[in-house]
């Protein structure tokens, strides 16, 4: 009578528990995993159009007023978030484009504050190199391909005018 008992008893038992508890666990991994890798790769996509429309905004910059912001040839002394400088107005990371050229200038998407990561820009008047640096990009292009940076090949992305930025700055 006792095993009969059992067998109309409803329930789990612990190792369906266990089972079914391991599957959404996997599930959930792999979920995160591309979740997390999609938006990544949104990140890189709204960099790649901040280095681009930023190019075209010191192009303009150059047509107007026959060079390019000059940050003296600085080493890369203007960063917003390394945090010297601002978006817009006279201390703007990038000196004079604001806001004739662009409304603000972007912030890197992950926003990071530290050391020398986000947007740099380097310029001796004649020449311009502008980099999304260190903690920016999360994904890096071949040799061939657009943005790539020899200098940098592993940590960061360019646009630049022509040498000696592209390639020795």
């Amino acid at each position: 009578m006792n095993i009969l008992a059992n067998k109309n008893r409803k329930g789990f038992t612990l190792v369906e528990l266990l089972v079914v508890i391991a599957i959404i666990g996997l599930l959930a991994a792999f979920i995160y995993t591309n979740v997390t890798g999609a938006m990544a790769k949104g990140r890189d996509a709204r960099r790649k159009s901040d280095l681009s429309e930023m190019q075209k905004a010191v192009e303009l910059y150059y047509v107007d007023n026959g060079k390019y912001p000059n940050t003296n040839g600085q080493w890369w002394g203007v960063c917003v978030n390394g945090g010297n400088h601002d978006i817009s107005g006279a201390n703007a990371y990038i000196p004079g484009l604001t806001p004739k050229y662009m409304r603000e200038l972007p912030v890197d998407p992950l926003d990071f504050r530290t050391d020398w990561s986000g947007y740099l820009y380097r310029s001796d008047g004649l020449n311009y190199k502008i980099l999304s640096h260190q903690t920016g990009p999360e994904s890096f292009p071949l040799i061939s391909q657009s943005f790539y940076d020899p200098v940098r090949p592993t940590w960061a992305w360019m646009v630049c005018s022509k040498e000696p930025a592209c390639n020795e700055w």
